[in-house]
């Protein structure tokens, strides 16, 4: 909840702006505080202190404390970081979203450039090299490999994408310099993606690795695009940790199409859309 705030603040209104962060300073007094008690700590009126708590996600000022008490008291031990056991399922779509459009608006504020600009010129280089790109990734992250692979195979580039760690091990093997591969890791904890992140490194393949910052696979890469957010790991069913690794995909794949060139990828797209027609009614 409080990750939440934090990456809502620069959206906010300033007056709203200065509810969450005194929010921030002080959970457990901006819980217990009346209405008016608050609005003066502040600096704003009473009405900004309850459009606040619908800003981020909340019924009102009620339902923003009663939350925001059991969160900073035990946490919530649910599949979804913000969502309650009694949320209706207005709740639900509300919660689900905003938190979703917070660890977006985080990843924009603190999202490196310099490793995305890497990232795309070695992989723009691969294209014009003829050489391969491919991606790895197990479980949920195996699913956003192959819509990394779709993305780019639509560029016109020898792109694949493996789920298998076998064929991850055994693929990793066979590429060499100027190859690239892109490993996407929610934990980055993930043994066979360390594997292959090892062995693609060592025949001299220039790794990309999409993860969390601090974790052993991070450190393994040559390029590292860092995809860090609220929700842990271990959870039964990522969900803002997919959708953060599919932006970021779609960042890298636009960001390796502008480097292309429209004038090359153009005529290339119109055709592909054309041919495709046929499998459409009309």
């Amino acid at each position: 909840m409080l990750d939440r705030i934090t990456a809502c603040l620069p959206s906010l209104a300033p007056a709203e702006q200065r509810v969450g962060k005194l929010v921030l300073s002080d959970p457990r007094s901006f819980a217990r505080l009346p209405v008016s008690e608050l609005a003066q700590r502040a600096h704003v009126s009473k009405p900004t202190v309850v459009r606040f708590c619908r800003s981020v996600g909340y019924d009102g000022l009620s339902d923003f404390k009663l939350k925001l008490v059991g969160n900073i008291s035990e946490g919530v031990p649910f599949i979804h970081r913000s969502v309650d056991v009694d949320d209706k399922t207005s709740d639900i779509m509300v919660k689900v979203i905003d938190n979703t459009v917070a660890a977006f608006l985080k990843y924009r504020n603190d999202a490196g450039v310099a490793a995305i600009e890497k990232a795309a010129v070695a992989m723009v280089q691969a294209y014009r090299d003829g050489k391969r790109i491919e991606f790895f990734g197990v479980g949920n992250s195996g699913i956003v490999a192959q819509d990394a692979q779709h993305k780019f195979f639509r560029l016109g580039m020898h792109a694949i994408a493996y789920s298998d760690g076998h064929m991850q091990v055994m693929s990793a093997s066979l590429l060499g310099p100027g190859d690239c591969v892109v490993i996407i890791s929610n934990s980055g904890r993930t043994r066979d993606l360390m594997d292959a992140c090892d062995i693609a490194r060592k025949h001299g393949a220039t790794t990309i690795v999409i993860t969390t910052s601090g974790s052993p696979l991070a450190a393994a890469g040559h390029i590292h695009l860092a995809a860090d957010h609220p929700e842990g790991y271990d959870r039964y069913s990522p969900m803002v940790s997919r959708l953060l690794h599919l932006l970021i995909i779609d960042i890298l794949a636009t960001s390796v199409a502008l480097r292309i060139g429209g004038d090359k990828l153009q005529p290339l797209l119109r055709e592909m859309k054309n041919n495709l027609r046929s499998k459409r009614y009309a």
